[in-house]
């Protein structure tokens, strides 16, 4: 009973069963009963049953849950923070032997001492990874990771996760920072301007093959919050504010992700659990101002729409159409749902609701599933006020470390992002002791380790957390997934403007692409970028399709790459997130925030890449009667009055590749995409807008006469009309 000998693993093969890894020099014996292997993971010569793969998952979760220490359960609802593979230097950095991986001499997949440590002392057994050097590399130290827990305890493999990777704008924390060939795909928003479900479901499917060749089986999406602010840092990464499209792509995607043909439950080693985002919704977030800094720390619903919100969870993610019924785990958002607690009249970040989590969540919708806070939501504020980095302890900041534990646990939390240490969860239950007996703070934390266990059982970790170089190679990044993601990217643009058919241009067309040049600004992180002037991606692409001139004079056609207007909403003291180009000052905006804070009437603010209009306004006048195109990659919504008369075409993206744009400028392929929100007016009718509405701001009118409105989009013969916008 020798098995397989594989990377580091050997492979024991059931004919009529599952398949079992245990590390090479494991600790762990295989039992052979009724002429099928399983695991023994006590080495008591005994099969537990949390060890036979023919019960459910539930059944053997809650075998083990009983088993397991108070310390062991603690370490079950510690989600580790963000890791790089190998570990750099900087927020996410880690030691090797001491060291530093250039100074260690490491190879890329050893563990870091920080990982060595939080596995085998505080026990964790879910953690988060950013970015992966390569496939080679993820599965190495995949399968010395699964080696290092299933010789500790219970042998309880790990469940690693990934915040999306699939996408080509990543440089985001809450996006991964990806060096393996990974499939790239259109964005939150992108997919929802396909209008296409089943797009978004075949996604998932191959999303998810990619996932597990790399090891990771929870995945940090989808966001599913109502982009109804378009102000909001992170509209781009929802299915924009329409409650019935974000449904729909809600469900693809998670029935895509979780669903392993062929079994009766959809559950498999083709699986990947979906933790859905932010419940119970983080799209209303107060002028725009984002929830990861403490100046952004509400949500408001001056609509009186906070049940529209709610109902995408409850009317979706809890309610697939696949076999598996709900998304496995559930992230609420970091920021304070204002006046919402119609029972305890608390304003208190989400995962420390009782009312939201306790009596809404678990009570009302039922849900049984994981909840699974946002990343230090439990951690100090940190110095910077700009700063996404810190903790996020929004209206619990006058609490410890260990009572905000308690707190959320109170309101119903199972696990803690971004926390390694199980000292503050020890501390919890000590309290929970002390307010409710030992034995029914024991019962509180054993139904969470089930949950915990349950999505660890079903996606089949403990029969083999073992990843096969060779297989894995084959399938991340495979051809076929590549074709399908570009094609996804091409889907998702949105041609808004053809003033006479100017596109698609005939081939050879010479174009001249104007640099571009960014002031510094603020990124997520809080630092500043550098002051830039370059050429624009799009320009060395476009010599495959164009001939690219030096000059305006030289030119047929001009082509102008320009992004959203950036801005923060805050600068020594609030300012407006403004959505237009130019010098924007808010004369009417709130005299007083809802919450009583935040108002930035009269205020000034001129956006970062205020120097993309001038851009194509400076072309235009160069270019005289020869037409400009404008390519416009859009993270929110943008003001157009400023931009539109001055372009012969405009072309919007979500993020894709930069060849991309010039398919359909070439009428290699014709576009299809529609708008999945409405582009306002001007800013005035965003200031008069309520954040939880999805429609409730007037549409810009082009010279053209088309209202880009929800569900706008034009091909090559005119306005798009083919039912796909409901």
């Amino acid at each position: 009973m020798e098995g397989i000998l594989k990377d580091g693993y050997r492979l024991y093969q059931n004919k009529d069963g599952k398949d079992l890894g245990i590390a090479e020099n494991s600790r762990v014996k295989i039992l052979e009963r009724d002429g099928l292997y399983f695991k023994d993971f006590t080495g008591e010569g005994e099969l537990l049953p949390y060890a036979d793969w023919r019960l459910s998952p539930g059944e053997r979760a809650a075998d083990l849950a009983g088993r397991l220490s108070i310390e062991e359960i603690a370490g079950l609802m510690l989600y580790s923070s963000h890791q790089m593979v190998p570990a750099g230097e900087g927020a996410f950095s880690g030691t090797y032997g001491g060291k530093t991986f250039k100074e260690s001499g490491a190879d890329p997949w050893e563990l870091t001492d920080q990982q060595k440590e939080f596995i085998q002392k505080d026990g964790v057994r879910h953690v988060l990874v950013t970015g992966f050097a390569s496939t080679e590399v993820a599965v190495k130290w995949n399968n010395r990771l699964q080696a290092c827990a299933e010789n500790t305890g219970f042998g309880i493999p790990v469940n690693n996760s990934s915040d999306p990777r699939h996408s080509v704008d990543a440089d985001t924390e809450y996006k991964a920072m990806t060096g393996e060939p990974i499939s790239k795909w259109a964005n939150g928003v992108g997919l929802a301007a396909t209008f296409d479900k089943e797009l978004v479901k075949e996604f998932g499917e191959i999303a998810s093959k990619e996932y597990r060749a790399l090891g990771i089986t929870t995945a940090l999406s989808p966001q599913i919050d109502l982009g109804t602010e378009p102000r909001w840092m992170r509209w781009a990464d929802t299915f924009g504010p329409d409650f019935s499209l974000s449904c729909d792509m809600a469900k693809a995607y998670c029935d895509g992700f979780q669903t392993t043909p062929g079994q009766e439950s959809g559950w498999g080693d083709e699986s990947v659990n979906a933790m859905v985002k932010h419940f119970p919704g983080g799209g209303p977030a107060e002028c725009g101002r984002d929830a990861h800094y403490a100046f952004g720390q509400y949500s408001v619903y001056p609509g009186n729409n906070f049940e529209e919100h709610m109902r995408v969870f409850s009317e979706a993610a809890f309610r697939l159409d696949g076999p598996t019924g709900k998304a496995s785990a559930v992230m609420p958002y970091y920021s304070i749902s204002y006046g919402q607690d119609t029972q305890n009249k608390e304003n208190v970040g989400n995962s420390y609701s009782r009312y939201l989590i306790g009596d809404v969540l678990r009570e009302q919708l039922g849900y049984e599933g994981v909840v699974c806070t946002d990343w230090a939501i439990t951690a100090d504020k940190g110095p910077d006020i700009h700063s996404a980095l810190g903790g996020k302890c929004w209206g619990v900041e006058e609490l410890s470390v260990e009572e905000r534990h308690f707190k959320a646990l109170e309101a119903g939390v199972d696990q803690f992002g971004g926390n390694n240490e199980a000292g503050p969860v020890l501390a919890a239950y000590r309290m929970a002791c002390e307010k409710y007996g030992e034995e029914q703070a024991r019962a509180r934390f054993e139904r969470s380790a089930v949950r915990l266990l349950t999505n660890i059982f079903q996606v089949g970790l403990f029969e083999n957390p073992y990843l096969d170089l060779e297989k894995s190679l084959s399938e991340v990044g495979k051809k076929e997934y590549v074709e399908k993601g570009y094609l996804s990217q091409l889907k998702s643009m949105v041609l808004l403007k053809n003033k006479d058919q100017t596109l698609p241009l005939p081939k050879k067309t010479k174009v001249y692409i104007p640099d571009r040049h960014v002031k510094p600004y603020r990124t997520f992180f809080g630092n500043f970028t550098e002051d830039v002037t370059a050429p624009p991606p799009g320009k060395a692409a476009a010599g495959e399709f164009f001939q690219v001139v030096d000059t305006p004079g030289e030119a047929d056609a001009a082509i102008c790459f320009v992004a959203s207007p950036v801005s923060m909403g805050y600068e020594n003291g609030y300012q407006p997130v403004t959505l237009q180009y130019r010098p924007y000052e808010a004369v009417t905006a709130r005299a007083e925030g809802i919450t009583g804070k935040g108002s930035y009437r009269g205020k000034r603010v001129t956006c970062a890449n205020e120097e993309d209009l001038d851009m194509v306004i400076d072309t235009k006048k160069k270019m005289g009667d020869k037409p400009v195109i404008v390519c416009l990659t859009m993270k929110n919504p943008t003001v157009f009055a400023e931009l539109e008369p001055y372009a012969d075409a405009i072309l919007a993206d979500f993020g894709v590749r930069a060849r991309a744009p010039f398919e359909i400028l070439a009428g290699n392929y014709e576009p299809t995409g529609l708008l999945p929100a409405i582009m306002p007016k001007d800013m005035a009718t965003i200031e008069a807008h309520c954040e939880d509405l999805p429609f409730d701001y007037e549409a810009y009118v082009d010279s053209q006469r088309n209202a880009y409105g929800f569900g706008f989009g034009l091909n090559f013969h005119g306005v798009i009309g083919d039912g796909r916008k409901r």
